[in-house]
């Protein structure tokens, strides 16, 4: 078997990959120009599985670091032609045909780094901080993917990216919270007088709630600063990125609808309801 047949098919398993794992987004949507297919999937499993390694299975903090150490030696090897499997080799291929910027993908593995020794946040600026190398690295990927380099393009996705990503964090605090994580601003948490025994009791009160509204409140705004990102578009990201917005948008919609109690019931999106927020 030849090199190309191997990478072809490593972009096989990785749009298989990407298709069996549940996100609030379509990572392979109709909407994706084929000829991207593979190069998505193979950034979507580089993603995934570091973030799997910081935050599945059961493992010590020091066996994990470990685990994403060896990643990250691997990915540093492959930018030199020296490939532990053919995951690696189609990686490279990609980054080095679509000239794709390699710090966007060191910056990922800080943040999956970042997982494992930082669990709680005190500032809001702190964990805006956390999405410049987690959520907005990838939404960088993505422009630069469709060859947009615009400093404004990128500031504006940075928004969208920032905002999808704390809406990730109000979305999951319970299951965050059993991993040993608090992603909500200590700072903030203590202006409305919440502690994290209400995370331990699941029952939420008035502070709490006031705290989830003022959280949504601003990443509403992020959002809505992000949309100055669509006239850089082509109209089929274009469309992709409104659609994923609109994701967004929906589970905070569903966060207020149900009172801010984020702690028993986790706010998610039907694949239906996918299909209705795209028209």
């Amino acid at each position: 078997m030849n090199k190309n047949t191997e990478i072809e098919l490593e972009y096989l398993n990785a749009i298989a990959f990407a298709k069996s794992h549940y996100e609030n987004f379509p990572v392979l949507s109709f909407l994706l120009p084929k000829r991207f297919y593979k190069h998505v999937a193979i950034i979507y499993k580089f993603a995934r599985t570091a973030d799997d390694i910081a935050d599945e299975g059961k493992f010590s903090n020091e066996q994990r670091i470990e685990n994403l150490d060896n990643y990250e030696e691997a990915f540093n090897n492959s930018l030199k032609g020296k490939f532990a499997n053919n995951f690696w080799m189609a990686l490279s291929n990609t980054i080095n045909n679509q000239n794709l910027s390699k710090d966007n993908f060191s910056n990922l593995l800080i943040a999956f780094r970042q997982d494992i020794t930082k669990t709680r946040y005190f500032t809001q600026d702190e964990l805006l901080n956390y999405c410049i190398n987690s959520a907005n690295t990838i939404g960088r990927i993505i422009l630069e993917l469709y060859g947009i380099r615009d400093l404004s393009a990128f500031k504006f996705s940075d928004k969208i990216c920032t905002a999808l990503q704390i809406t990730n964090f109000l979305q999951d605090i319970s299951i965050d919270f059993e991993k040993g994580r608090v992603y909500l601003p200590i700072a903030e948490m203590n202006e409305f007088s919440v502690d994290e025994n209400i995370f331990y009791l699941k029952k939420i009160n008035s502070n709490f709630q006031k705290l989830m509204k003022k959280q949504v409140i601003q990443v509403s705004k992020y959002f809505e600063d992000g949309k100055n990102l669509l006239p850089y578009l082509p109209f089929s990201l274009k469309l992709q990125i409104k659609w994923t917005i609109n994701g967004g948008e929906e589970i905070l919609k569903k966060i207020v609808n149900q009172n801010y109690d984020v702690l028993i019931k986790r706010p998610k999106i039907s694949k239906f309801e996918l299909l209705k927020l795209l028209f």
